[in-house]
């Protein structure tokens, strides 16, 4: 997500900022900020948009003197982009600056125990409220206001924070999101990536989970979060520099697959209140809930691909009627919107032309409108009547793969509570959703730490022509987004069909040595999808077969199995579309593609 870099030493501060900033702008930000010391008071300076504005505005940082500073890049997760939400946020007079990654699951909590407190807040942020708290709990001592907030908070964060009173310290804290520090020559420095220190140093330490680094020019001292003192062993980094921007991976897309257990736990986290699903905003009551008649789930490519999962899961779990629609199609198909509709707009970008165009058909129409979206303040997330997002964190590979994996979990979120607010299921089953949601992450990392074999099997196929998938239910839903992971960035041709299709018409194209990958997740399809794998088999395609533990019986029937751990069967497109993505990404890599930027398309469509 977002970028932090902080600094105290011998040199100007601002300009070092500046410079680590940069080259954290791979990650995704819509805002940026940097607060510098200056001998009297804490300066900042902030814009919305992109690093450039803010170097005009400080002429390259020669503006703000001052050699203790600390520096952010902003990805919008609460508030919009703009100049008063950017980072850094200052307590009330001024005298402590922050900068935070992450989300603070409590802070409408925290916020509000603040205000009777008699703070007031000029922000939308979570993050303002952790300047107020660290000036309620500040004594004169920072580190004990420090651990004091940390133990209050829930959530994640890495911190960059610099105290009036100590001009000579710049304080790190992290717990779930990156955070690095190192000695340069002429001072200390702080990042929440590699990249941003290599000018510098190469000599880094990588702080753990409620660590706290307290540091000087020519010191550094680390701390739990009980103030004791620990020892840390620096690491030597071999990346350049291109390399670092990728986290030392090959590719964005491989690192983003990676990044998919935080994005997920980022996603579903703040909405999990013990055994209750909360969406703050949502904004929907429960008597608007049980109104809903009908869902229609409209959105472009992958994530239309995710509304077919959608579909199966709101029809199964809540029983709720859902049409999705291609949003290309939807505006041209004159649609019936009846009363009690509720049209979901999905998009990574929410700027999607066509599910935008689709968006403002819906409510010409009287609809009311939902929107799934990834970046704060994107016109479908203004536009929409109520917005949820997806907390994934900017992508930079065109094929989606952690926003994807986010929006099937925002997807999921709302079945559940739809289905409980409906009374089609019992608190006991909200209780076990919710702990089946909770072990995806884990699960997912299982996956993507088995990528060898997928990427042994992707060597033998790097000159196939075609390639099939097929599933049945949910199991279509993924072949749809696995097929499209294939063709776009390898340019194999690709399709998906619903198995139970394949004697209308699509068997008479399976040849020898075809490759077709079936899904079988839903184990009441098992009997139906082994009956497809042996029709193709015996018409020669070679078949790669996805499917759950225990399934033994698929062994016999396909030439080669890939194995995903037992989740509830609503949620196994979390966890089979893994090892599809592994295996469109080395096929790809096999073939010599551009990965990261396939040729002729775009990562967000804003035109017709």
């Amino acid at each position: 997500m977002c970028g932090i870099v902080g600094y105290v030493g011998e040199k100007q501060a601002a300009p070092i900022l500046l410079d680590g900033l940069s080259k954290l702008e791979y990650r995704g930000y819509d805002s940026a900020g940097i607060a510098v010391f200056d001998g009297e008071k804490i300066n900042m300076t902030k814009a919305k948009g992109r690093l450039k504005v803010l170097e005009e505005i400080t002429h390259g940082g020669s503006t703000m003197p001052g050699v203790l500073g600390v520096g952010h890049t902003r990805w919008a997760t609460h508030g919009e982009p703009s100049d008063v939400n950017a980072h850094p946020h200052l307590n009330r007079d001024g005298s402590i600056a922050v900068v935070h990654n992450g989300i603070i699951e409590n802070y409408l909590k925290l916020k509000k125990k603040l205000v009777k407190k008699g703070y007031e807040f000029v922000s939308d942020t979570d993050t303002e409220v952790i300047a107020h708290l660290l000036d309620y709990y500040y004594d004169g001592n920072p580190l004990r206001a420090i651990t004091k907030v940390m133990h209050r908070m829930e959530g994640s964060y890495a911190l960059g924070i610099i105290f009036k009173d100590f001009p000579d310290e710049l304080y790190a804290v992290r717990k779930d999101s990156p955070l690095i520090v190192g000695h340069t020559e002429t001072g200390s420095i702080i990042a929440s990536d590699v990249p941003a220190v290599l000018k510098y140093t190469r000599d880094v330490y990588f702080i753990e989970n409620e660590e706290i680094v307290r540091m000087e020019k020519d010191s550094m001292e680390f701390f739990n979060v009980d103030e004791e003192q620990i020892e840390k062993e620096p690491v030597h980094i071999e990346w350049d520099v291109d390399a670092a921007e990728k986290g030392g991976y090959e590719h964005f897309m491989l690192k983003e697959m990676y990044e998919q257990p935080k994005a997920i736990t980022d996603t579903f986290s703040p909405r999990i209140r013990g055994n209750e699903i909360v969406i703050e905003e949502l904004n929907m009551s429960d008597e608007d809930i049980r109104a809903v008649k009908k869902l229609m789930i409209v959105a472009c490519g992958s994530a239309y691909h995710a509304g077919v999962t959608g579909k199966y899961v709101f029809e199964g779990m809540a029983r709720i009627p859902v049409e999705v629609d291609l949003a290309s199609e939807f505006r041209y198909r004159d649609p019936i919107l009846e009363e009690g509709t509720l049209v979901i707009v999905i998009s990574q970008s929410g700027e999607t032309a066509d599910s935008l165009a689709a968006l403002r058909e819906s409510r010409e129409r009287g609809a009311k409108v939902l929107g799934i979206v990834n970046v704060v303040g994107s016109s479908i997330a203004r536009e929409a009547d109520n917005v949820m997002y997806t907390w994934a964190g900017p992508e930079i590979a065109v094929a989606t793969t952690k926003a994807y994996s986010c929006q099937l979990i925002a997807l999921y979120l709302l079945a559940v509570k739809f289905a409980k607010v409906r009374g089609q299921i019992s608190d006991a089953q909200v209780k076990e959703y919710i702990e089946d949601l909770k072990r995806l992450p884990d699960q997912v990392e299982l996956l993507l730490n088995n990528k060898n074999k997928i990427q042994k099997f992707a060597n033998r196929y790097l000159a196939a022509k075609d390639v099939f998938f097929i599933g049945r239910g949910i199991d279509y839903a993924i072949s749809l987004e696995g097929s499209l992971k294939l063709k776009e960035i390898s340019y194999i041709h690709s399709e998906a069909y619903a198995a139970g299709e394949l004697k209308h018409g699509t068997i008479s194209l399976i040849e020898e040595g075809t490759l077709v990958t079936a899904v079988l997740t839903q184990e009441d399809l098992f009997k139906k999808m082994i009956s497809n794998i042996v029709e193709v088999r015996t018409r020669g395609a070679f078949v790669l077969a996805v499917t759950t533990e225990g399934n033994d019986e698929v062994k016999k029937a396909a030439d080669y199995v890939i194995y995903i751990p037992r989740t509830n069967r609503f949620f196994t497109n979390s966890l089979a579309i893994i090892p599809l993505q592994l295996f469109g990404y080395y096929i790809s890599v096999g073939r010599g593609c551009d990965v990261d930027k396939p040729r002729n398309l775009a990562k967000s469509v804003t035109v017709e």
